[in-house]
């Protein structure tokens, strides 16, 4: 099955309704909804690392209220235990039986606010319900349903009593990305609005769950060419052998380049993948999947430069491919 233009259309039009209505939110970014919204599209989860008030939960719940399903909030602290996320078993003495109650994380959409203060178990905790879409507890698996998407957020300052996230954990998040301060127009327009305490609450849902996974589908159809797959292998091999880079690309996050591609052309209203989508995917896809080398770090230099410099010494394929 390949997209049909008129499917690639519809696709493209879903889009940009959702991203029109996040944007009544989250004003002034909507290059970032695009980003999230793809993230969301390709069934994956997003990682937000911004400083504090620029946006970062605004984000996450209007997207929520963008979608008609249901969503949760947990706001991750140091004290925070693994059956606080998952759930846990209990004893019902009238029924004489074991009753699982489901935790936070049985929702649609789900924010794990500043997911760095939680301890590294609890962090773990995630892992399989980010990879697997279920949770298992006491020996037995609950699925958390479709669609199902997790919105972390963390707060790069501040880093006393927070737990930095692991490589194994960065590499479930299918994008990273931050909002940055929104320019003067939309500041200004925030603060002309300031009696509204929250964005979000007058937001109402544009799409239905349903809709969110016959679109997820609809894009894993969308057209890669081996040429486009050749030059994100390319990629991910110039960057395994950098000098400043000490792990490269795995293959998992080539298959998450790709599922990110597919969405973005067809948000695009394309039925194929194009270079230019690789070129501007790469440094969310990209940017929590590379680690730098100590002598890099200590020379001030970011993974961001890294990253540019490999698309400008990889060559992508010479022509427009469909």
């Amino acid at each position: 099955m390949t997209v049909t233009t008129d499917q690639a259309q519809w696709f493209a039009q879903a889009f940009t309704q959702m991203v029109d209505n996040v944007d009544r939110a989250v004003l002034g970014k909507q290059h970032v909804i695009r980003l999230a919204l793809t993230c969301m599209l390709s069934e994956g989860h997003l990682l937000l690392e911004d400083f504090p008030g620029t946006g970062k939960t605004q984000l996450a719940r209007a997207m929520a209220g963008t979608v008609q399903g249901t969503n949760s909030r947990i706001q991750f602290t140091p004290d925070l235990l693994p059956s606080d996320v998952t759930g846990v078993t209990i004893y019902d003495p009238a029924k004489q039986t074991f009753d699982f109650h489901p935790g936070p994380i049985f929702a649609n959409i789900v924010l794990a606010d500043e997911i760095n203060r939680a301890s590294p178990k609890t962090q773990s905790a995630l892992l399989e319900v980010m990879e697997e879409g279920r949770v298992t507890v006491d020996g037995k698996a609950h699925p958390v349903g479709e669609p199902f998407m997790v919105i972390a957020t963390q707060n790069p300052i501040e880093q006393a009593g927070t737990y930095r996230l692991p490589e194994a954990q960065l590499d479930r998040f299918l994008m990273k990305t931050s909002l940055g301060y929104p320019d003067h127009e939309a500041t200004v327009a925030v603060l002309a609005d300031a009696k509204t305490r929250d964005r979000t609450k007058a937001l109402e849902p544009v799409v239905t769950s349903n809709v969110i996974t016959e679109m997820a589908a609809l894009a894993d159809e969308v057209h890669v060419d081996p040429a486009i797959l050749a030059y994100i292998s390319r990629l991910a091999e110039e960057s395994r052998r950098h000098v400043s880079i000490k792990l490269g690309l795995s293959v998992r996050g080539c298959l998450a380049f790709v599922r990110c591609a597919k969405t973005w052309a067809a948000s695009q209203g394309r039925t194929h993948v194009i270079p230019d989508d690789v070129k501007l995917l790469a440094n969310p896809v990209l940017c929590h999947r590379l680690l730098l080398t100590a002598e890099a770090q200590f020379a001030n230099i970011t993974v961001d430069q890294v990253i540019n410099q490999i698309l400008s010494e990889v060559a992508p394929p010479a022509e427009r491919v469909a």
